[in-house]
């Protein structure tokens, strides 16, 4: 019970310890944020790869993302200095990285589906089985622009438990349900 009676107290609510993160805490993580966000950006505009065989500590090959990072935070002082406050919070973990890529997918999809307006357009869905037996559909877009240019943008992968019909048509649906 004595618990309990802590938790009802003012210092133990949320924006008391929300609002104690200093200045300097806040504008630090921000720029750990920023940091992975432009490495995110690079290896994108790049094509490459993000993860590593072994990430550890000892690797002398990281990975792509973390090794980028990495010679960020040598050059950016700022970076550099965040980095070494980071704590828990150092903004590089995977599900991190999953995030910041799912964010510009979003974004990307966004700014095609703006261009393209109230136009005519076309989607082309292939299904296919992976090698470890898992059924994923490659999904297209393809519009002309307001010059005349056909394009075709490749707007997702999604794994699919069933091939039906019916069951594509609403995976395509969840793919564009939050652009």
């Amino acid at each position: 019970m004595k618990n309990c009676d802590a938790l009802l107290q003012r210092k133990q609510h949320i924006d008391v310890a929300f609002n104690r993160v200093s200045d300097a805490a806040k504008k630090a993580y921000f720029t750990r944020l920023n940091g992975s966000i432009d490495t995110a950006r690079l290896l994108l505009n790049q094509g490459l790869a993000f993860r590593g065989h072994d990430e550890s500590k000892e690797s002398y090959n990281k990975g792509n993302f973390l090794e980028v990072y990495d010679c960020l935070a040598e050059h950016d002082p700022e970076l550099r200095k965040a980095v070494g406050t980071a704590g828990n919070s150092s903004m590089l973990a995977p599900e991190i990285q999953r995030d910041i890529v799912q964010c510009f997918a979003n974004e990307v999809i966004h700014s095609i589906l703006e261009e393209l307006g109230d136009d005519v357009f076309c989607l082309l869905v292939d299904e296919s089985r992976d090698v470890s037996c898992k059924e994923q559909m490659a999904v297209v877009l393809r519009y002309v622009d307001k010059s005349g240019t056909v394009k075709e943008r490749f707007v997702g992968l999604v794994h699919v438990t069933e091939t039906t019909s019916s069951y594509l048509k609403s995976a395509i649906e969840s793919l564009f349900a939050d652009k």
